[in-house]
């Protein structure tokens, strides 16, 4: 049986594992994509991107609810299909852990980052989308997306 320090917010059996809380995840309420993908999404680019590593603790379905005052159902559906896809495994009494597949060598530097732009574009193309839509010039949206990552640095 597992001891669980009272006031401790998760318990880390594995000193190399790391614990996030809700606060890596970004919502948008409006956006047409379902709140539920836009969670599953954003775990798979922390997972493509370095920020979240095999072994690393994702926080409860109720602390994400809470903190991002969302249905704890819509939480449970991202981690539960992310479950069944092999990127999460359930661990009894500690919770969600990510589960990075392991290859016997690391992908060369042009596969990852293939990896990583097959993750943004979809993003990108809507963006590009919108833009379009409103009538702004190409050159506008790019100084504007470049500004906007200058200041998420």
């Amino acid at each position: 049986m597992l001891y669980y320090p009272p006031n401790t917010p998760y318990f880390n059996f594995d000193p190399r594992m790391k614990a996030h809380t809700p606060a890596i995840f970004s919502i948008a309420p409006g956006a047409s994509e379902p709140i539920y993908k836009q969670l599953m999404e954003q775990i798979r680019r922390m997972c493509a991107s370095g920020q979240l590593a095999d072994g690393d603790l994702l926080p409860s379905v109720r602390e994400v609810a809470l903190a991002l005052t969302l249905n704890p159902m819509t939480v449970s559906k991202a981690y539960n299909y992310l479950e069944v896809e092999g990127l999460l495994r359930r661990h009894r009494g500690v919770g969600m852990l990510l589960c990075v597949p392991r290859k016997n060598h690391s992908p060369p530097a042009h596969e990852r980052h293939s990896q990583r732009e097959q993750l943004l574009r979809p993003t990108l193309e809507r963006a590009a989308q919108e833009a379009l839509q409103m009538g702004m010039p190409a050159s506008r949206a790019l100084a504007l997306f470049k500004q906007i990552l200058g200041e998420n640095k």
